[in-house]
């Protein structure tokens, strides 16, 4: 409990006041217990309420202005700076540090100050020790130095000092439910007759977990803040690369083409492209980023632009595609790769596929499926020294389906079920089935992202891209 009953005897002492003069000008409070030489308190309490209402009623104020000043604070600096100075009057010290661990585990000095509220300049020595062992127990401590002997086994530090005491706490007690922040607040004083006791530790420690208060919310609005500037540029990347989805081309004769993709994240590693090349053909491309998010799509926009310059000017689609794979190689991170699918189909139906490491496309033909490639080249980034080459050339008939994919289609599978996979056999039996009613690119293209879809309960782990084209 936080009440302490006012009490005298012939050994008494009378209540401390918050502040007075004494010797060498500093604050009087005599100790309530008094403490060792030298010595470590581990039991500290929050009892350090004195009986006197206006001693305890001023306490009080102080702290639930803490309270208020932590909670409405959006300005660390100057709240952390404002507790320390508290902190100094309350106990009466002569110096008020907060310290703080950097990431590799060294303190150092976030705010340093005196009495009168200004900041310590000159020697910003401190005990380490003291320090150091309230930060491995996560214990409060006080210390009393009756001798040059108790000042050397503390520190030289506080031995050069003349320090003759010293109390420190850690930030956030585990007993306050708070979330373990690397760091002390430190007071010491140079006054010969001024003592700290365990009502200054109970005192000082409320204190710090307002401090820690303090850096807690600043962390947690900092993440915020963060959290809300990478959904605004996740956003924004989905935006860009879902304009970077070309219209569906309704000027090729004799063919009817769709295209269809949805990204895993807000930005996808897949992509699907139709380009008028330069031998008046039209390329359709689809391609997969290993990986899925802003990474990915930054390669995936690479890739595409690259790709679509080439085939607009180079007279072979294989050629566009090798000088892909250079470009990119150049720039991609180690172990990033993309698998690409590019198909040229002209107005008569002729098709020339070229496979980089990619999902084998599925060519339906009066009932049948039919293979539509040779081997296929390796995926763009992993051996860009090796040229790549049409695998396969096919003259489209009437009624035909060409059906070209990535992996996520055939890889969707229900939440925590990983292996059991839409699969191949499915998106076959579905092609199969629209195709003979005569279904259009569109719906073909549709039904397999719903199928899909419903199969794996509305969500996914991968990007799902395909383009279906059918001959008229």
């Amino acid at each position: 409990m936080f009440w302490r009953g006012r009490k005298k005897n012939d050994g008494g002492r009378e209540p401390r006041a918050a502040s007075g003069a004494g010797t060498g000008g500093a604050p009087q409070r005599p100790p309530a217990v008094p403490p060792a030489a030298g010595g470590a308190s581990s039991d500290a309490t929050t009892q350090f309420l004195t009986g006197d209402s206006d001693v305890d009623r001023r306490t009080v104020e102080v702290l639930l202005r803490m309270i208020a000043r932590v909670s409405e604070a959006r300005d660390l600096d100057p709240l952390l700076v404002d507790i320390v100075d508290h902190s100094v009057e309350l106990t009466a010290a002569e110096r008020g540090f907060l310290i703080l661990l950097d990431d590799a585990g060294q303190p150092y000095i976030k705010v340093a100050r005196g009495r009168d509220r200004k900041e310590v300049q000159e020697d910003l020595r401190f005990s380490r020790s003291i320090v150091r062992s309230v930060l491995e127990t996560q214990q409060p401590r006080l210390a009393t130095v009756q001798s040059d002997a108790d000042a050397l086994e503390l520190s030289r530090s506080v031995y050069d000092l003349k320090i003759r005491a010293v109390m420190c706490v850690p930030l956030a007690a585990a007993s306050a439910g708070l979330p373990k922040v690397r760091g002390v607040l430190y007071v010491d004083s140079r006054v010969a007759t001024r003592e700290f006791d365990h009502r200054d530790l109970g005192l000082f420690a409320a204190l710090s977990q307002h401090i820690s208060i303090a850096l807690e919310n600043a962390r947690l609005h900092r993440d915020s803040v963060e959290r809300t500037r990478l959904e605004a540029s996740l956003e924004l990347a989905r935006a860009i690369q879902k304009g970077l989805m070309p219209p569906v081309p309704r000027d090729v004769h004799g063919i009817d083409v769709h295209g269809w993709y949805r990204p895993a994240e807000r930005a996808s590693g897949d992509f699907y492209d139709f380009v008028h090349t330069s031998d008046n053909r039209l390329a359709v491309v689809v391609g997969d980023v290993t990986g899925h998010g802003i990474g990915p799509a930054l390669i995936t926009a690479s890739a595409q632009s690259s790709l679509r310059s080439y085939l607009q000017v180079v007279a072979g689609m294989a050629d566009a595609v090798s000088r892909v794979d250079r470009d990119l190689s150049a720039r991609m991170e180690e172990g990033l790769f993309v698998t690409l699918l590019v198909v040229a189909v002209d107005d008569a139906g002729r098709i020339e596929v070229v496979n980089a490491g990619h999902e084998a496309p599925l060519l339906w033909r009066r009932g049948e499926f039919h293979r539509c490639q040779g081997p296929t080249g390796v995926a763009l980034g992993m051996l860009p020294e090796v040229p790549h080459e049409v695998c396969a050339s096919l003259q489209l008939e009437s009624g035909d389906v060409f059906v070209a994919f990535t992996d996520g289609l055939v890889e969707a599978h229900p939440a925590g079920q990983r292996e059991s996979l839409f699969g191949i056999d499915r998106v076959r039996t579905l092609v199969a089935e629209l195709a003979l009613r005569g279904a259009s690119a569109e719906e073909i293209t549709r039904s397999l992202a719903e199928e899909a879809l419903a199969f794996s309960g509305g969500g996914q782990e991968d990007d799902i891209t395909l383009v279906v084209i059918r001959k008229l």
